[in-house]
């Protein structure tokens, strides 16, 4: 008398046992609900993928980074686990001239009153009453300058570097009203020593999940809804979608019903982006080994303009280059090879042409994975912040959704996949 009553224990399935799905099962499992995670892959965690494929140095394929260690909730779990991390900071770079020389105090000068003029225009289109692409913007900058020249090559530079492969988006499709309005933590960014699959494997340890299980069609019209696969049908309360937008946009998954227009219309509009990563592994360090970031200014617009050096954080003689957007995407109809040739083209021109072949490489095709069909979202040209609101609004009491591209504060990151996953959990409970 006058206790209230236990709450009904709920049937969950989940879509994805990435980290926003893993996130979400483990909350609800952790209330006493019956979970069953649904996974495509062969494996756990998404666009979380360590690769230990050098076993002295696990590598991430996916996300890789904790970005800003304070007030983060990864950082919390990560401290249970007494997982090492290594710190590395963007502060401490060198960059690298077309013709391979550092540049001079002139060149930095030009380049940092450049990025200032950019930021401010940028600030500028914010205010402006209709949106423009961030390379709109940017080629006001460039209105007397041609394709061939320092200042096309510096602004392109910014453009790759800052913009393209901090947000995935091409500078054509990224929003200058909305691409940057997500939030951060304060603090460092840190790696995982031992890759990130600590806390992706944390969170799966006592979970049921179904791996090689791609959905064909969610039926949720009627109660309990059906997950159906080419092989099995799972019965469910509740459901929590955290397909990647990429999976959305393609239409790879029916909904029965249709989802409503308003969402619908979210997946068209929000961006999903590409950052693709290879890792060369090299005999010794040939480069300078007391920095983290080694940054290149290409001839070509997004060619190897950043890489990050293991040989400063974690001291092992490999770099990672990064290739975003529009020629991420583009390279990875390359073979391996030709990616690894063109690379080295990058570093002979930096270090001389004395320099070693990789003993090894790893390289990544995020646009062409089916399970992901690119990295991560990104507010692109028509787009707004709401729709990512739109896109995580629970349906009927029947359908969740989770996911970092339904985040409108911390879209595009790890973290936020992970609190997508918790929120959407909580929505399941509160039904």
């Amino acid at each position: 008398r006058g206790n209230a009553p236990a709450p009904l224990r709920k049937r969950v399935v989940v879509l994805g046992a990435g980290l926003a799905g893993l996130a979400a099962a483990y909350t609800l499992q952790a209330q006493g609900h019956e979970v069953v995670v649904v996974e495509a892959r062969e494996r756990i965690g998404g666009r979380i993928w360590t690769s230990t494929q050098w076993p002295d140095m696990p590598l991430d394929l996916g996300a890789t980074w904790i970005h800003g260690v304070r007030g983060n909730p990864l950082t919390t779990i990560a401290r249970q686990l007494q997982a090492r991390q290594i710190a590395t900071s963007y502060d401490n770079y060198i960059t690298y001239n077309t013709t391979g020389a550092p540049l001079s105090a002139t060149e930095e000068a030009r380049l940092e009153r450049l990025r200032q003029q950019l930021h401010r225009r940028l600030q500028d289109a914010q205010d402006a009453d209709t949106d423009a692409s961030v390379r709109q913007v940017a080629n006001t900058l460039l209105a007397t300058a041609s394709a061939a020249t320092e200042t096309s090559r510096f602004v392109n530079f910014i453009l790759s570097g800052e913009y393209e492969q901090e947000y995935a988006g091409s500078a054509q499709q990224l929003s200058a009203h909305w691409f940057d309005s997500g939030k951060a933590f304060p603090g460092e960014d840190a790696l995982f020593a031992d890759g990130f699959h600590a806390m992706t494997e944390h969170l799966a340890r006592d979970l049921t999940i179904e791996t090689g299980q791609p959905v064909h069609e969610v039926q949720w019209g009627q109660s309990p809804g059906r997950v159906v696969t080419a092989t099995t049908e799972y019965l469910a309360d509740q459901v929590v979608v955290t397909l990647p937008l990429g999976v959305l946009k393609a239409g790879n998954v029916r909904f029965s019903p249709v989802l409503p227009p308003a969402k619908q219309e979210a997946i068209a509009s929000l961006g999903m982006g590409v950052l693709n990563k290879c890792y060369l592994r090299f005999d010794t360090a040939f480069w300078p080994t007391d920095v983290d970031w080694l940054e290149y200014i290409p001839a070509r617009h997004g060619a190897w303009t950043e890489w990050v050096s293991f040989a400063h954080a974690a001291n092992m003689p490999i770099l990672l280059g990064f290739n975003a957007a529009d020629r991420g995407r583009e390279i990875e109809a390359w073979a391996d090879a030709r990616i690894v040739a063109d690379a080295m083209q990058t570093l002979r021109t930096i270090f001389g042409d004395g320099i070693p072949e990789p003993l090894d490489y790893q390289i990544t095709r995020w646009a062409s994975d089916p399970f992901a069909l690119g990295s991560y979202s990104f507010n692109a040209l028509g787009s707004t912040p709401d729709m990512r609101r739109t896109l995580a609004g629970p349906l009927r009491k029947r359908l969740f959704f989770a996911g970092e591209a339904t985040e409108p504060d911390h879209f595009g990151t790890a973290h936020g996949a992970y609190l997508s996953g918790v929120r959407a959990a909580r929505e399941v409970m509160g039904v």
